[in-house]
């Protein structure tokens, strides 16, 4: 059986998350915050996939300010919701061929 290749910088458990999280909000958009508080994520941890993601070029950081407090945005980018649309796809095509035929 020959299985398509699934995308190794998305498939790791806490990138694939992040995208996630970032595809069901409107916008596409997440402050730094948010994402560590719904995903249940270390500053650190998260910070450290971001930066996998970021040089993937499938999020793009922004850091700005409302008001006097720094806020830091995690956008899902066009290259992002691409890749995720087809990681989902290829996991479709997995499951397809390994269901039983009938």
């Amino acid at each position: 059986m020959n299985l398509p290749d699934l995308d190794k910088v998305i498939h790791e458990r806490a990138r694939l998350r992040i995208l996630a999280c970032l595809v069901s909000h409107p916008m596409h958009t997440c402050s730094f915050t948010e994402l560590k508080e719904s995903l249940d994520m270390t500053a650190g941890n998260l910070s450290s996939q971001l930066s996998v993601l970021e040089s993937s070029e499938y999020i793009e950081i922004k850091k700005k300010f409302r008001g006097k407090k720094p806020l830091t945005e995690v956008v899902l980018t066009g290259k992002g919701s691409e890749e995720f649309g087809k990681y989902i796809d290829t996991l479709d095509q997995m499951i397809a061929a390994l269901k039983p035929k009938k």
